[in-house]
């Protein structure tokens, strides 16, 4: 039972005279001045009797019109870096050292207050508080000096690279911001359409879903967007963005789904007016399709174990999405919720809930208790001990199987792809030498980054197998012209024939061979607009 203290006229007197005695000081909202503590009539002013009009109604007279509503000025707002992108992950480092002096700049510089707590999965909880430009300014740093940076481009026209700098560079700074990530846009003169964006996973997704809508805005071809519930996303991407890619290759569309860390339900389609149409009723059949053959279940599933059944890059819940056909829905890092959502048809469900708590037991986190005064042995020498035994213990090691055709194109030119997988899944990743009949590569590292190495190997693969290569004999004389003034006509032809590689002979060759390799389907078409121009 709750109780309220009455103050009468009274015993205001009383109080008043004891804060004098206090030498309590009280200013006025609206005065620079101070003055003496108020009278009873003065500080508890009369409410108007009656309002004469509704005006009057509207702004009260006398002192209580005075009164501004005062609006809070400091936000809080909480970060998760989670233990794979923390950069300062030795024990000994925090609270001190690097980490910490990092953490005091960063207060210095944006006047933000920032106070740091380790989970039990060691990933880093941020609270920053202050002004939301603070916060703001603050969340940058953090990304920038705390956490580990990735990279990835996107390509849009030439012309929209403007639209995205914006007046004096306004809104390039403003996404910075936004989306705490650093970008670079070709110079005017250099004929490149790519725009590299660098900063950590979620920011980089939402930096390129930002340009791409900007791009979309500005391309004269039609534009349509398509609301659809944030939960059927997955289905219409499917797994590892297969699905939208071959209905973008299929249609000659472009379509932005918003990835999962922005909170938006349009999905937005740019291309000709009928084909367009085409794409945008395709993923109209898959969302009414999903909405009425699907359902689903919820299951309790310890925080800590998440990050387990989402993977490294999310690769665990591609993977489930791919064998199943259901979506895992994830509560975010900052939220207590323990509950996951596994949306799909009822028979699929049961496969799904199997896969689910595989992935979420794949690892336990257990703790040993030891003397304070023991630590610093326990870590050695800037962390030797405890890098050793983390080595030792994490060290697991699996056998791929892969034509032996394919090698070369997993390495990549001057070894560009397999060192691009080695990075992304923090794996030692070994393939027999050129001279060996052997077709194993052998891929060590943890366990689930082990997994994500081995299925975009499969993927390279499968992509390889599936595609095709043909020759068109056309005269030399006229290569230059199809490739057109900085390729702009080649460029043309990859574009709409979803992602083929044409490869005219070296200038003076004297060859007639151009090749393109790539889907059946792209291979044919871009065969088709060579001959034809």
């Amino acid at each position: 039972m709750s109780s309220v203290a009455l103050l009468t006229q009274e015993s205001f007197a009383e109080h008043r005279s004891a804060l004098t005695q206090q030498q309590v000081k009280v200013t006025a909202l609206n005065s620079e001045e101070e003055k003496d503590p108020p009278t009873y009539e003065e500080a508890f002013p009369a409410l108007p009797e009656k309002a004469p009009c509704l005006e009057a109604a509207r702004e009260p007279a006398g002192p209580w019109s005075k009164i501004r509503p005062i609006k809070a000025s400091v936000i809080t707002q909480v970060f998760h870096v989670p233990l794979e992108e923390r950069k300062y992950k030795g024990m000994n480092q925090f609270g001190e050292g690097e980490q910490a002096k990092i953490c005091l700049d960063i207060m210095r510089k944006t006047g933000a207050h920032l106070e740091l707590s380790l989970a039990k999965d060691q990933g880093l909880s941020i609270v920053v508080s202050g002004k939301a430009e603070a916060v703001t300014k603050a969340r940058k740093q953090i990304v920038a000096r705390l956490q580990t940076q990735a990279s990835a481009t996107v390509a849009i026209p030439k012309e929209h690279h403007r639209f995205v700098i914006g007046k004096k560079g306004e809104k390039l700074q403003d996404l910075k911001l936004k989306t705490a990530t650093k970008m670079q846009i070709p110079r005017p003169d250099d004929p490149s359409n790519q725009i590299k964006i660098s900063g950590t996973k979620e920011g980089i997704e939402k930096a390129r879903h930002e340009i791409l809508l900007i791009s979309a805005e500005q391309d004269k071809r039609a534009v349509e967007r398509l609301d659809v519930e944030k939960v059927y996303h997955p289905f219409i991407a499917g797994p590892y963005n297969k699905l939208v890619r071959e209905l973008m290759q299929d249609t000659g569309t472009r379509i932005n789904i918003p990835p999962p860390s922005v909170n938006k339900t349009e999905i937005v389609f740019t291309g000709e007016k009928e084909q367009l149409a085409q794409a945008v009723a395709r993923v109209k059949k898959i969302y009414e399709e999903k909405k009425k053959k699907t359902t689903t279940i919820a299951v309790e599933v310890k925080k800590s174990q998440h990050k387990y059944v989402i993977g490294p890059k999310g690769n665990s819940l591609q993977e489930i999405l791919e064998k199943t056909g259901v979506s895992v829905e994830i509560p975010p890092t900052d939220r207590s919720s323990e509950t996951l959502i596994l949306r799909g048809e009822p028979e699929k469900l049961g496969q799904a809930l199997t896969e689910v708590y595989a992935k979420a037991n794949s690892f336990t986190i257990s703790s040993v208790s030891a003397p304070s005064w023991l630590h610093r042995f326990i870590i050695g020498k800037k962390g030797q001990n405890l890098a050793k035994i983390t080595q030792q213990m994490n060290s697991f090691s699996i056998s791929v199987p892969i034509c032996k055709q394919f090698h070369k194109n997993i390495i990549g030119k001057g070894g560009a792809n397999i060192k691009k997988i080695r990075k992304e899944s923090n794996t030692k990743i070994d393939l027999p030498a050129k001279n060996s009949s052997s077709e194993t590569i052998v891929i060590t590292g943890k366990r689930a980054n082990c997994e994500a190495a081995r299925h975009r190997i499969l993927a390279i693969q499968k992509e390889l197998a599936n595609s095709t290569e043909v020759e068109v004999s056309i005269p030399s004389k006229l290569h230059s012209s199809l490739i057109g003034a900085k390729g702009r006509f080649v460029r043309s032809i990859v574009k709409e024939c979803g992602g083929v590689h044409i490869h005219f002979p070296t200038k003076g060759s004297g060859s007639d061979t151009v090749s393109i390799r790539g889907p059946a389907q792209g291979v044919e078409k871009a065969k088709k607009q060579l001959l034809h121009l």
